[in-house]
């Protein structure tokens, strides 16, 4: 709002299925290209799904030093990539005790979590010294931070899907109260394990479409029947208006406004109607003070889930009423699938490039929209649209709602 101080992105990186470093991800995104696959790292005979966003063909070792990546799990490497991406976009000299981190992540180190146990399990063998220090979901901060010399204000998220927005709303709400002048906001998530995948699969919230992976993720379409798992990094860095004009910085977009809530309905179903996600829809614009007719475009959490994406587009419609019928709503997780505790970084960075480009992502496999989702889901192919505000929503179970609002910066 007016009297609050304006908070800008100046960095960007990202790690994802569909391409590693930002440009390239977004250039797959409104290009078409799925991610979506036969989960190549683990062994799934005896699983239900077979698919899932994988960063295929990826060896830490080109972007890490291999003594430095050994110490860190997968999903802390994806976050450590994105974040070098993004502070060398920036240009930022840290001021060690000015500077600071959130880190948004929904499971942590859970893949080698299982692998410790199935090994151990079976070999009966001593357990390495680094497994603590990999799995928890504070190492990739810790990382990070001991990487760029990262002394201020840190924190880790573990807000299930919300995370990655909740990464980025945290670090707004630091610059704004002056903890700090600078933060890197990032991501990371790689859960591909049996029983991650078992217990999703029994609970039916898995498409099981192994025999076809790049149309199992089909958000809004009538034959929508699971999300699909999918693993990255994403990264921003934000900085104070002042402290970004001061350095001569470049800047990408402005963050207007953010907001978070909780459903206090169910473990892992929205609330009827999408009460919930629409309240913080609400507050997020309430934090930016701008109407709702001044939104151009949103990035929906969009998961493909029967129920989830209904109530989304019914959350949308009571929020956005009239204007709903007229504003493009995509989800880009039909590319990628759904990097959870990364996701909502990631899909930050396809608003903020977005509004750059003037091109609305698409959503992929939509052939046959459902009537009872009703909006514009930018079906099948990339479009063309200048505007200047754009939307991004990350819902989790646990009732977890988080919604995140960019703007070009004027």
């Amino acid at each position: 709002m007016a009297d609050q101080k304006r908070i800008v992105i100046t960095g960007m990186g990202a790690v994802t299925p569909i391409g590693i470093g930002v440009e390239t991800y977004w250039n797959s995104l409104i290009s078409g290209v799925c991610g979506i696959g036969p989960l190549n790292r683990l062994d799934t005979a005896d699983l239900p799904v077979k698919i899932g966003g994988e960063i295929r063909d990826f060896d830490p070792a080109e972007y890490i030093p291999k003594a430095q990546a050994a110490k860190m799990a997968r999903f802390t490497q994806f976050a450590f990539i994105a974040a070098a991406e993004a502070m060398k976009d920036s240009g930022l000299e840290v001021e060690p005790y000015r500077t600071g981190i959130t880190m948004g992540t929904s499971m942590n180190g859970v893949a080698e979590i299982c692998q410790t146990q199935e090994e151990y399990t079976r070999t009966g063998k001593k357990v390495s010294p680094r497994f603590v220090p990999k799995v928890l979901g504070n190492m990739a901060a810790c990382q990070i931070a001991m990487e760029y010399d990262i002394q201020g204000p840190s924190f880790t998220l573990n807000t299930a899907c919300a995370s990655g927005i909740d990464a980025i709303s945290l670090a707004v709400m630091l610059l704004r109260s002056g903890a700090a002048d600078a933060m890197l906001a990032v991501g990371g998530e790689s859960i591909a394990c049996a029983p991650v995948i078992s217990s999703l699969a029994t609970a039916n919230a898995l498409s099981r479409q192994n025999d076809d992976p790049e149309h199992a993720c089909c958000p809004f379409d009538v034959k929508r029947n699971g999300f699909v798992i999918g693993e990255g990094g994403g990264a921003l860095v934000l900085e104070t208006e002042e402290h970004a004009l001061a350095r001569g910085a470049k800047i990408y977009a402005e963050v207007l406004g953010c907001a978070n809530n909780n459903d206090a309905f169910h473990i892992t179903s929205p609330r009827p109607g999408g009460e919930g996600g629409a309240n913080c829809m609400r507050l997020a614009l309430a934090d930016a003070g701008i109407s709702p007719e001044q939104v151009g475009y949103i990035n929906a959490h969009g998961t493909s889930t029967p129920v989830g994406d209904q109530r989304e587009c019914d959350a949308i419609r009571t929020v956005f009423g009239d204007h709903a019928a007229n504003l493009p709503v995509s989800s880009t997780k039909s590319a990628t699938g759904h990097l959870m505790g990364a996701g909502g970084v990631t899909e930050t960075i396809a608003c903020v490039l977005s509004i750059r480009d003037g091109i609305l992502p698409p959503t992929l496999n939509v052939t046959e929209p459902d009537p009872a989702c009703g909006l514009d889901c930018v079906p099948l192919a990339a479009r063309k649209k200048e505007y200047d505000i754009a939307m991004s929503n990350a819902f989790g179970f646990g009732g977890q709602n988080a919604s995140i609002l960019v703007g070009r910066y004027k």
